[in-house]
């Protein structure tokens, strides 16, 4: 068939993801060449003028190039868009000629976590990089106080690594972890592997095992490292680096 899919177009053209746009459209927001759209997958091709609540669209031409950055977010930054408090997002890190850029974060880190985080404009792998089908191991540097003591840590993390069902019931798939050196006294460090994207799943775990998290910082997303990269620092992924990200998932 001609052209693609409405939903996967919005999100090409970065401007949302293509569940919101499964949203934008259903709201009645979404025009195709001045009707409105009644299904995400109403196909379009480059031919066609969208809108979005008034505003046109440009889709991605097979010649753009999509924008993959990583960003090391620091402790007290949103990792939304925007944020109605009126607090600082990871978007107001981003410099030009970045930031001219309809950039959107990739997953989140709350509020209190640091860390690699990804912000891109390519709808589709963001698609990919927060669908469950997908889902690529994260591992974090956790700083902890265990509140029962040293001897309260081994047992903790072999309960970690069975797979925990947490105070709410939900049940985690096992996690990698182990504890890592440290120059920092206030408590253990550790590193954690995850398999599954559940919402705040560290420290809910650390929470049930009576871990106090003093330091909770992403350090590796599938194949990308954070390295080096300084916290409020940005940096376009290397061509080998997004060639890895895209192999990861499906998309090369």
């Amino acid at each position: 068939m001609e052209g693609i899919r409405l939903n996967k177009a919005l999100a090409d053209a970065g401007v949302c993801s293509r569940r919101n746009a499964d949203e934008l459209i259903f709201s009645g927001a979404v025009f195709v060449n001045g009707r409105r759209a009644e299904s995400p997958g109403v196909r379009v091709t480059e031919a066609d003028r969208i809108t979005v609540n008034g505003r046109p669209v440009a889709m991605r031409t097979a010649a753009s190039e999509s924008c993959v950055l990583m960003l090391n977010k620091p402790v007290c930054v949103v990792s939304t868009a925007s944020d109605p408090e009126g607090r600082e997002t990871v978007l107001d890190l981003v410099p030009r000629p970045w930031s001219r850029r309809r950039l959107y974060p990739v997953g989140r880190l709350d509020y209190f976590s640091e860390g690699l985080l990804l912000l891109t404009d390519d709808g589709e792998l963001a698609h990919r990089l927060t669908h469950p089908r997908w889902h690529l191991p994260k591992v974090y540097r956790v700083l902890v106080r265990p509140e029962r003591g040293a001897a309260s840590v081994a047992p903790a993390l072999e309960r970690m690594r069975r797979g925990m069902v947490l105070e709410e019931g939900d049940r985690l798939a096992p996690v990698g972890a182990r504890i890592v050196a440290s120059r920092d006294r206030r408590g253990v460090a550790l590193e954690l592997t995850l398999h599954q994207g559940l919402n705040r799943q560290i420290r809910r775990m650390c929470r049930d095992v009576e871990f106090t998290v003093l330091r909770l910082e992403r350090i590796k997303e599938g194949p990308l490292e954070l390295g080096g990269l300084e916290a409020g620092e940005v940096r376009p992924l290397s061509q080998e680096e997004l060639a890895a990200l895209r192999r990861s998932v499906g998309l090369a």
